[in-house]
């Protein structure tokens, strides 16, 4: 079994080298005497304070220097790549695969708090494999210019993830990518929608809720979006909702077109309810914390796992970094979680192996399987200040955190993937809704991996008892 999920970290714990890099002033050929000497592709341009100030490659070199018979002795400066498309250490790879797609990049730059390089990496370091039409979808989806195009390039990413669930792809690996290209789709839609709508000028970020906010996308899943945007004290927060409003309504609509369902419960960003300034959203999260009501426990398993699509992505990060602070002055509120999370626990039988619905004789994969994993990690995440979204991210780091055995975290990553990967790979079986499976369908050995995963969910859900002495 294989969860096929990323470790945490960021990407500084990708770095495999410090970076190269020249002053502006250097030449040409200076340059391509260190990349040869260091054997890299690139060389990064930056100041003596080291804040990156532009990039140069040898596909660079050959269209600008070689082709043009350019004196080599002329300062790199003059024929590099400016306008750096750079990434703090701590953000996810997840996120840098997004921005080298989005801009169409082979290379991104890393830096630090305050803005100086600390590394690059390549397309290579970011993808521990390729998969086949990647780069075509990619075009496809950032060259489409209308809703139809953009409908046809989304229905190709569908197409492809379902040859590679046939393939045998982790759950990860094809989850992530999904989640990437889905990504990439949302962006265009909000391009579309931008292009024909004026929206107020404060700066603004689109959310993602739920199973696309942590990365877990199946093949089939509808909206979990709102947006939120900044209100200074002179503004007022009701009439940037509606400047807001028609440009949010435009890419649910977009977004339905493309083959994502409008949310049946109405978490969309054209709803005014999730499109709120940041001192809304922080008040809407407070209240359900201070109450912990059964709404506000549903309402904190599908908000509470959000991350940044597009606009300004620093209003996600404040959001959570007050989240996460609220949480650990509220720990009456995660036990609240804990007990909630703990109301159903794994489908294993007394007798036979399984419990299933009497009538189908089937298991609700999502319900009683990965729903358990997804529960308990988000209430780590916000006991121990993790910024992680992922449940596979997020256990690793409660597992750091907690110093839990090594072999227990890698126990409970890899019952958390199988069952992910019976999620993409099942076909809807007669009778039941997506994500129900009749245990007879599968093989002996699929049986017995089902069996262990499920005592795995249980054993994660009696470290939360312990913690929370319920």
């Amino acid at each position: 079994m294989s969860s096929g999920g990323e470790r945490g970290g960021g990407l500084t714990a990708l770095l495999r080298r410090a970076p190269v890099h020249v002053l502006p002033e250097a030449s040409i050929r200076d340059a391509l005497k260190r990349m040869d000497a260091e054997r890299v592709g690139a060389v990064v341009i930056a100041d003596q304070a080291l804040r990156p100030l532009g990039v140069m490659t040898l596909r660079d070199m050959i269209e600008r220097v070689v082709l043009p018979s350019i004196d080599l002795d002329v300062p790199v400066v003059g024929v590099m790549t400016g306008g750096v498309v750079a990434l703090p250490g701590d953000a996810s790879p997840h996120l840098a695969r997004l921005m080298l797609a989005r801009h169409g990049l082979r290379h991104l730059v890393v830096t630090d708090g305050a803005g100086r390089l600390v590394g690059v990496l390549s397309r290579s370091d970011l993808y521990a494999s390729r998969f086949a039409g990647s780069d075509d979808l990619v075009e496809a989806i950032q060259s489409a210019r209308g809703v139809d195009s953009l409908a046809q390039a989304a229905a190709r990413v569908r197409e492809a993830a379902t040859a590679m669930v046939e393939l045998g792809e982790g759950s990860g690996a094809v989850g992530e990518w999904i989640a990437m290209l889905n990504d990439l789709v949302v962006q265009a839609a909000i391009d579309l929608a931008e292009a024909e709508i004026d929206i107020p000028l404060v700066p603004w970020c689109w959310l993602a809720f739920g199973s696309e906010g942590r990365l877990e996308q199946t093949l089939a899943t509808d909206q979990d979006n709102g947006l939120i945007f900044a209100c200074s004290a002179d503004d007022d927060p009701e009439a940037l909702r509606k400047g807001f409003l028609p440009f949010a309504r435009r890419v649910n609509e977009l977004l339905d077109a493309c083959g994502f369902p409008l949310c049946k419960g109405e978490v969309m960003a054209g709803n005014p309810r999730w499109c709120l300034s940041l001192g809304e959203w922080r008040a809407c999260f407070a209240g359900w914390m201070r109450s912990g009501t059964a709404d506000d426990l549903l309402n904190a398993t599908i908000f509470f796992d959000f991350r940044p699509l597009a606009g300004d992505w620093q209003l996600a990060a404040a959001l959570q970094r007050w989240l996460l602070g609220l949480a650990a002055d509220t720990p009456l509120f995660l036990r609240f979680m804990a007990t909630n999370a703990l109301r159903g626990g794994p489908p294993l039988g007394v007798i036979r192996d399984f419990s299933v619905d009497r009538e189908t004789g089937l298991i609700d994969l999502k319900r009683d399987g990965s729903r358990l994993f997804v529960d308990a990690a988000r209430i780590y995440a916000l006991a121990l200040g993790i910024g992680e979204t992922a449940t596979v991210s997020r256990l690793q780091a409660a597992g750091e955190a907690l110093k839990w055995p090594r072999r227990e975290v890698r126990a409970l990553l890899d019952a958390f993937g199988f069952i992910q990967q019976l999620r993409l790979a099942s076909p809807r079986e007669p009778g039941g809704a997506a994500n129900q499976i009749a245990p007879a369908s599968l093989s002996e050995l699929e049986r017995a991996f089902l069996k262990e995963s499920f005592r795995q969910a249980r054993r994660l859900q009696q470290k939360l008892q312990v913690r929370y002495q319920l």
